[in-house]
């Protein structure tokens, strides 16, 4: 899901060691572990700037929006945090297919809503949703294959 990025940090002089390290999880979440990278599910406490509300229901699957009204947009973003900038969802009533056609620089731009929460919607709610989705529906594609 997330792109590893390797960064090097230099050392002060006064250090025993003056050698670059490398930070792994740079690129990562704060709370997320370099190893965990691959489930962005997991990120959904206090590094999306929302509250500590997670939208992982109990089969460890994030919800399809693809059937879901304007309303239910709007309470997703607003139970991740996101209460302020929900109305702009509400404003351009986006619903759920909408939501999943939506592209990085819909959420940035199109939304008129500051730069930080809309970098947070898009990649920990957003994407992980349309990524879920399309998994979903190339299993059920599969299934019905055989």
């Amino acid at each position: 899901m997330f792109k590893r990025v390797i960064s090097y940090a230099i050392l002060p002089m006064d250090e025993p060691s003056n050698q670059k390290q490398p930070d792994l999880n740079i690129g990562l979440p704060p709370d997320m572990p370099a190893s965990d990278s691959n489930n962005s599910a997991d990120m959904e406490t206090k590094t999306n700037g929302s509250v500590e509300t997670k939208n992982i229901p109990e089969n460890g699957q994030l919800p399809d929006p693809s059937e879901w009204a304007v309303n239910d947009v709007v309470d997703y973003i607003k139970a991740a945090g996101f209460e302020e900038q929900a109305t702009a969802f509400e404003d351009q009533e986006i619903d759920g297919k909408s939501l999943l056609l939506m592209t990085r620089n819909d959420v940035l731009t199109g939304l008129c809503i500051r730069l930080g929460p809309a970098l947070k919607i898009y990649e920990y709610h957003v994407k992980p949703l349309q990524t879920q989705h399309l998994k979903s529906n190339a299993e059920a594609i599969s299934t019905s294959d055989t």
